[in-house]
């Protein structure tokens, strides 16, 4: 769906209007596309702690050329221009370190080129004490702040890497800092240490090949644009959607070259037939992607349960959009179906979060998805990940139905002053889906252009 206003404010007229009168200025962001590089530029490093030292060889792996040199972040070098900036923050440990964040990025953020990347790096301050526990929990202030003054497409992201974990970072920078990660700013990753040894992707470009991944709601939206990323890394993609979608699913799973399997997840054997199906044509799965759900918006007083025994709007919502993937999800890990280092994806949603009129059952299943990574993260063995994105406005065509002004004030309040795309969420769901995520577990991750109100 085109956004007009975002067309106007980049036209001669806008540009003359914008800045004057104080209106949103949507820049466009630099989109992933398929062979291109992560990073089309440099990065620059700084920082003292345990994890500076290791970043040129974690980022010289993924392709991306950096730089440490004072000469190359000179403040007097107007010359240099960076489109990632990383900042090793894992040795601040008192309140009066913290002015070493200032020192470092005030005079390069004028070098930081439009849809630029700029990632912190901390320890989880639940893993340290006192002082040092006090300033690590500073850090998230200081990156949700700043990338809100950005601008200009960039995002800011703080990372939190547990001790002896730094080995795993690679796949989370290679998001964080290309492309792929255009629509999410503000968030806090906590990469944390695994007991398994996943092997990293022998192609960062193709990191799902021989993968099988499910999708739920495949058909269209989000859940294609789900389907498109997972095989574009790679993967061969199993769709599932119920059977009005039947023709949609078919046609693109046979563009895909990928399998399909059609039936309402709500259905009391839904888990069953999923699990068998997997099991046989495919001897199991790597990743599955909880992407099915519906809305049946109106406010909580309106909301009487029928008397005729039809389904309502509040047991549907919750029975598509939470118990669902709770059964599938124990269905399959109770049977082995998911193979070792495999990758459970939920998809909440910032209603789940912040919460928003006329959604209280949509909002309660979505939080409830929130909940499944928290029940599920601990249990989980070989390996096994699960973690969820929690979307913000998407532009699909249950949006273009919202109301003009509704539409438009999802749209401008956030940092990029747009709405997302649904491969925005199908990118930040294949960097949770990539073998080399295997320390990231437990995450929620919001895809919201960094929201201004609510979360």
């Amino acid at each position: 769906m085109s956004d007009r206003y975002q067309d106007f404010t980049h036209s001669a007229l806008g540009q003359l209007l914008v800045g004057p009168l104080g209106l949103p200025d949507p820049p466009y962001l630099d989109r992933y596309t398929a062979g291109a590089p992560l990073v089309d530029g440099v990065v620059g490093i700084g920082g003292t702690g345990r994890v500076v030292d290791q970043l040129p060889k974690v980022l010289g792996g993924l392709g991306i050329a950096e730089s440490t040199a004072p000469e190359a972040l000179d403040r007097h070098n107007p010359g240099n221009t960076y489109k990632g900036l990383v900042y090793d923050a894992t040795g601040i440990t008192t309140s009066e370190a913290l002015v070493g964040l200032r020192d470092f990025f005030q005079p390069l953020l004028r070098s930081l080129a439009p849809s630029g990347r700029v990632v912190v790096i901390g320890t989880p301050p639940e893993l340290t004490t006192g002082s040092e526990r006090i300033a690590q929990r500073a850090l998230e202030g200081f990156t949700r702040s700043l990338g809100k003054e950005v601008g200009r497409g960039s995002t800011v992201q703080l990372v939190y890497v547990a001790p002896k974990a730094e080995p795993a970072l690679a796949s989370t920078l290679a998001f964080l800092l290309s492309p792929k990660s255009a629509y999410v700013s503000g968030q806090v990753v906590r990469v944390g240490s695994t007991t398994t040894d996943a092997p990293e992707p022998a192609d960062w470009l193709k990191p799902l090949e021989g993968k099988v991944a499910l999708v739920t709601g495949a058909s269209r939206g989000i859940g294609e644009q789900i389907a498109r990323v997972l095989h574009r890394d790679g993967a061969l993609v199993v769709g599932v959607d119920v059977p009005q979608a039947a023709s949609d699913l078919v046609t693109l799973v046979e563009e895909l070259e990928g399998d399909h399997l059609v039936l309402d997840i709500t259905a009391k054997d839904a888990p069953q037939r999923i699990a068998h199906h997997l099991t046989t044509k495919h001897g199991g799965v790597d990743v599955v992607v909880h992407n099915a759900g519906i809305t049946r918006d109106r406010k909580l007083a309106n909301m009487a349960a029928p008397t005729d025994g039809s389904a309502d709007r509040w047991t549907s919502v919750i029975g598509v959009n939470l118990t669902a993937p709770e059964r599938i999800t124990r269905e399959l890990l109770d049977q082995g179906v998911v193979n070792a280092h495999g990758a459970i994806v939920g998809v909440a949603s910032t209603s789940g979060i912040a919460g928003n009129v006329g959604q209280s059952n949509y909002a309660t299943s979505k939080a409830g998805v929130i909940g499944l990574v928290d029940a599920f993260r601990d249990e989980l063995t070989d390996g096994i990940t699960i973690n969820a994105v929690a979307p913000g406005f998407i532009e699909t065509q249950m949006t273009a139905a919202v109301p003009f002004a509704t539409r438009e004030v999802g749209r401008r309040l956030n940092a990029m002053s747009q709405g997302g795309l649904p491969v925005d969420v199908a990118e930040t769901i294949a960097w949770f889906a990539n073998p080399g995520s295997s320390a990231v577990n437990g995450n929620v991750v919001r895809v919201c252009g960094q929201m201004m109100l609510g979360a």
